[in-house]
């Protein structure tokens, strides 16, 4: 858990003790251009326990990939490792520690340790032309063992060099490592407010969960295109020159940064999260299912009535989900549960639908008298319904709909119906 790293850093003294640099965090050309060589040693700083530094060391640099994530309450899982780079970054430009270098050519110091060198690597690894895909150089996500506490995270499929947990990770570190260079603040407590951690009252949701809007604030696709740009040519200006750009020519270096752009922004940054069936704790399916046949025709809007007050947590939405999916097996007979996708303030659940020609997608919440939040609507109607249809999901020209319009029933809620009947596509 993110609590656990944030009980460690606590206990230490200053900033300059949490450099990501002093963590071994940097282990590729790029990050130690901009942030130096990492010691062969690192030294535990005072108050740090062997065992929490033991910890801590192989979350900044794991073995593999999975032991090198944490679970935040958001729901999302995080690398360690591109997180405390930007924030070292951060520290830096805000005067603690070494100053930056000056990239020469420039690039922006931030992105390349977090985000722009990974990403122009994986993409240069997986080739170009016809062969070159996201299957092969974004992802995969994974789960974890346990919801309510996890040890062991497994990716489902191989990874490349920036797994879901990295992007993650890098995007936190973009956004953090922003505000950490605005001012100084307990790198501690800036973590704990970002990621809402240890408040227990999950009444708001937490600023992670916007990580996807801020970071593409901060480094839109145009921008981490020219970033993704730049750091390459920065590793081809080393001596020795790194193996992965021996051989790279500059056209090279604008089609591998223009792709790598558009494919991470569309996956990460235009589209929203999405928490598997594992990581919610689903039971298994009962019986065979019916495989879905995208681009599907219909989109039908649904809400939950229970729990009328939406969860807001990642722990509160995941007890949530297995209160409904029991429910609907144990008391309604189903094979599972009844929605295709749940869209609430604190996570965007996938799930198994039961009807194969259309997509079924419920709001958290019982929206007989009142709106869900603009938040939610907003993911809905402005990110995911696109999404879907970017991904080949649903046709361009689907149709949407309310569950009313379905069956007997006062689905999605006489406000929330009234409320779709504005939106595009909707008959």
């Amino acid at each position: 858990h993110m609590d656990t790293v944030l009980a460690i850093l606590d206990t230490l003294d200053s900033p300059a003790a949490f450099l990501g640099l002093g963590l071994g965090v940097c282990s590729t050309p790029g990050c130690r251009a901009v942030l130096g060589d990492p010691p062969a040693t690192p030294e535990r700083p005072r108050g740090v326990t062997a065992a929490q530094w033991r910890l801590l060391s192989e979350l900044c640099h794991p073995a593999t990939p999975e032991r090198g994530a944490v679970l935040a309450p958001d729901g999302s899982t995080v690398a360690l490792g591109p997180l405390l780079a930007g924030i070292e970054v951060g520290l830096r430009s805000a005067g603690f520690g070494r100053p930056l270098p000056t990239l020469d050519p420039p690039a922006d110091p931030l992105l390349a340790v977090t985000i722009a060198e990974a990403l122009g690597t994986s993409f240069l690894l997986a080739g170009d032309g016809d062969n070159a895909t996201t299957a092969t150089a974004l992802g995969p996500g994974g789960c974890w063992d346990d919801v309510e506490n996890p040890q062991n995270f497994t990716f489902q499929g191989p990874p490349t060099l920036v797994p879901d947990p990295v992007a993650i990770g890098a995007m936190d570190g973009v956004v953090v490592g922003t505000r950490v260079a605005r001012g100084w603040l307990s790198v501690a407590e800036v973590l704990r407010g970002y990621y809402g951690t240890g408040n227990g009252s999950g009444a708001e949701r937490p600023p992670s969960s916007h990580r996807r809007r801020d970071f593409g604030a901060l480094a839109g696709r145009a921008r981490l295109e020219e970033e993704v740009a730049a750091t390459l040519r920065v590793l081809m200006s080393l001596s020795p020159r790194p193996e992965v750009v021996r051989d790279v020519g500059t056209r090279e270096v604008v089609e591998v940064a223009r792709r790598a752009a558009r494919e991470f922004s569309e996956r990460y940054v235009e589209c929203p999260p999405i928490v598997p069936r594992c990581l919610w704790g689903a039971r298994p399916y009962r019986g065979t299912p019916s495989p879905l046949q995208p681009p599907l025709p219909a989109l039908f809007v649904h809400h939950t009535l229970w729990p009328e007050r939406p969860c807001r947590t990642f722990g509160h939405c995941a007890r949530a989900m297995r209160d409904m999916q029991r429910f609907h097996q144990d008391t309604r007979g189903w094979d599972d549960i009844g929605y295709r996708s749940l869209s609430s303030p604190g996570v965007v659940a996938r799930v198994v639908v039961t009807v194969t020609s259309c997509f079924g997608i419920a709001i958290v919440g019982d929206f007989r008298a009142t709106l869900p939040d603009p938040d939610t609507l907003s993911l809905l109607r402005d990110q995911l319904v696109p999404c879907a249809v970017r991904s080949g999901h649903l046709r361009p020209d689907f149709v949407l709909r309310g569950h009313r319009q379905l069956g007997h029933t006062d689905c999605p809620g006489d406000a929330l119906f009234q409320e779709i009947q504005s939106w595009p596509s909707f008959q």
